[in-house]
């Protein structure tokens, strides 16, 4: 078993049973502009703690799994141009040979589950890329999903991806797909992306239930819980898809493909939208943080 290092609040509350939500770290080093990311990550963390859980960032730091991160290690994940972008594959790598390492959301599930951590949060997870029929891009964060006993709380799969075929292949996998309190499935920026939700559920209460249930049913995958980013932050999809066509279109002339597609291709709706949605992002983060604290309570509360 591969050695992890907790910080004493984490591994204290893991002792205890306490609530913790685990939280990636390649939306630091990746996903936001300093300083918004190293902010965007302390104020995710505060919001975990204000809703009764506790919060544990994930990276590997000198080749080390570390769940729950200071602001030293919150520092060096937002500023060194060093920190690798590392997906489940890559752990071997970046343990073996000292690294730093910002997980996805497919390393954070499987370092979480390691370490016993059962709820997660981030804003967005991979998918189906457009084009993945010649491409054959698909996200890890799929697959994982489909093996490891995690629930990922997210505004939906990146509006940049190609959600039908996304949804798709998590019914293949037989991953529960559940929508928070709506009928349709959310697009990260977008609270409809023009799909019908697979499953829905009104409270995070009822989630935590369905979890439960799913445990005892010996079902080992993971659990991706959609929560359509807040009203007031959302960019509607008449809006937003003109600009990621365009921001396809330059990723595609650039030649950029595989690890460095999300990166370019956020960074650019950034700049088109004038920074609008980066404060979508944050705020969808903050949102899906809360509702993970919320079904992590409630998981707590019963000893599940």
């Amino acid at each position: 078993m591969i050695d992890i290092r907790h910080t004493d609040e984490v591994r204290d509350a893991l002792h205890r049973g306490a609530p913790v939500v685990a939280l990636e770290s390649t939306i630091i080093s990746h996903g936001m502009p300093y300083p918004q990311n190293v902010e965007t990550a302390r104020a995710v963390e505060r919001v975990v703690r204000d809703a009764g859980a506790v919060p544990a960032t994930i990276a590997v730091l000198h080749g080390v799994p570390t769940v729950g991160l200071d602001d030293d290690a919150l520092e060096l994940l937002g500023n060194d141009r060093t920190v690798l972008k590392a997906s489940v594959r890559d752990l071997p790598y970046v343990i073996a040979a000292g690294r730093h390492g910002a997980t996805t959301v497919s390393a954070t599930m499987r370092l979480a589950a390691l370490a016993g951590v059962r709820v997660f949060a981030t804003g967005g997870t991979g998918g189906v890329h457009r084009g993945a029929e010649s491409t054959f891009d698909v996200s890890a964060d799929l697959t994982e999903l489909a093996r490891t006993d995690v629930a990922v709380v997210s505004a939906g799969v990146k509006s940049i991806l190609d959600i039908g075929r996304t949804l798709e292949v998590l019914e293949t996998l037989g991953v529960p797909v559940i929508v928070l309190g709506a009928r349709t499935f959310p697009a990260f920026y977008s609270r409809d992306s023009g799909f019908p939700a697979p499953l829905t559920l009104d409270t995070p209460a009822d989630v935590a239930a369905m979890l439960r249930a799913k445990r005892a049913l010996g079902l080992a995958c993971g659990t991706l819980v959609a929560n359509p980013i807040p009203q007031d932050a959302e960019i509607p999809r008449a809006e937003i898809d003109p600009i990621i066509a365009r921001a396809l279109t330059e990723m595609d002339t650039a030649g950029i493909v595989g690890k460095e597609t999300t990166p370019f291709l956020l960074k650019r709706i950034v700049e088109i939208t004038g920074g609008r949605s980066l404060a979508a992002n944050v705020a969808l983060v903050k949102h899906n943080a809360r509702v993970a604290a919320e079904i992590a309570v409630a998981l707590a509360a019963e000893g599940a």
